[in-house]
């Protein structure tokens, strides 16, 4: 029986949508809580649309860290049993500074699709679509990797553009990286969109690579599955207290690599819709009484990747989809 409805694909975009909708009000405004805040609002009521009975198991927290959209929660008026993976504002301090790249977005599995990963860092890996399996590794330097995607691609390493988080954390990693000649796009946050864009190859990345959330790299997997691309994740423990989370959540094995496949399996949904605009996704576009808004849609069963533009007339628009 297909558990997700190919209908459905396009009904969860309208969530997406008044995420990013509500999240645009506090663009360059310096506060990026009240940015999250709205944005995890706004997805909650958008929620209550539709029809399924759908359990949160990647969210905003625990339900005494979060007044919604939290791990566990139970959401929609109804219908087929789903598992929901959110990140109602990926980019909160990006969306505060008004800077490129954030997005809403949220993924949709049948019951057990998902990692249940807690929130903590994750090393992540990533390449796009129609490259040999496994031609690079999480166990290879940096500069293995890029010689054997160089090879894999018949281009020269100056050719690859790496894509990683600025953190301090990676600053041996991206010396590696420019030692072999590889260029480097550095993020200011939201890697579910810097995985997200090696398998578009007018984005110019050809790798990911480095930490970031693990709930956003559970996102980022489940959008491969559906867009194309391999991806590989470990879950990276800063002390026993975390361990004994990750085992809580069902993770057997803490040294375990996942795969794409292994951190989003079965049937899987993907939609996001752009707060700011970025490599993939534009922003929202408002204007006097209405707003537009650019979001992309995918199924991992047929593979099928669309585009929408969205064209917002508030004085029509349903309350619970104002921002």
């Amino acid at each position: 029986m297909q558990i997700l409805d190919r209908n459905l694909a396009l009904e969860v975009v309208r969530v997406t949508e008044a995420a990013a909708l509500a999240a645009s009000r506090w663009i360059g405004r310096g506060d990026k809580n009240a940015a999250d805040g709205a944005a995890v609002d706004a997805m909650r009521r958008a929620f209550d649309t539709l029809a399924i009975s759908g359990t949160v198991v990647i969210g905003e927290g625990e339900m005494d860290e979060a007044p919604m959209l939290y791990i566990g929660e139970r959401i929609g008026l109804g219908g087929p049993e789903v598992d929901i993976a959110v990140d109602p504002l990926e980019g909160t301090t990006i969306t505060a500074k008004g800077g490129p790249n954030a997005i809403a977005t949220l993924a949709i599995a049948e019951r057990g699709g998902f990692l249940h990963a807690p929130d903590i860092y994750m090393e992540k890996l990533a390449v796009g679509p129609g490259l040999p399996e496994g031609v690079v590794s999480m166990d290879a330097s940096p500069e293995q990797n890029l010689r054997e995607l160089a090879r894999a691609k018949k281009c020269e390493i100056g050719d690859l553009m790496v894509c990683t988080l600025d953190r301090d954390r990676h600053k041996e990693m991206i010396m590696a990286c420019r030692a072999a000649g590889a260029r480097i796009t550095l993020l200011g946050d939201g890697d579910v969109s810097g995985v997200m864009a090696v398998s578009q190859p007018e984005t110019g990345i050809d790798i990911y690579m480095g930490s970031g959330g693990a709930p956003e790299g559970v996102l980022a997997a489940a959008a491969l599955r559906c867009i194309g691309g391999q991806m590989w994740g470990k879950l990276l423990y800063e002390n026993e207290e975390q361990v004994t989370r990750a085992k809580s959540m069902g993770v057997t094995n803490p040294d375990r690599v996942y795969r794409v496949d292994e951190m989003a399996k079965g049937d899987v949904m993907f939609a996001a819709t752009g707060v700011t605009s970025g490599a993939m996704l534009r922003g929202v576009r408002r204007h006097a009484g209405g707003a537009y808004t650019h979001s992309i849609a995918m199924r991992s069963r047929s593979g099928t990747v669309r585009y929408i533009e969205g064209h917002h007339n508030f004085a029509l628009k349903p309350a619970a989809f104002i921002a």
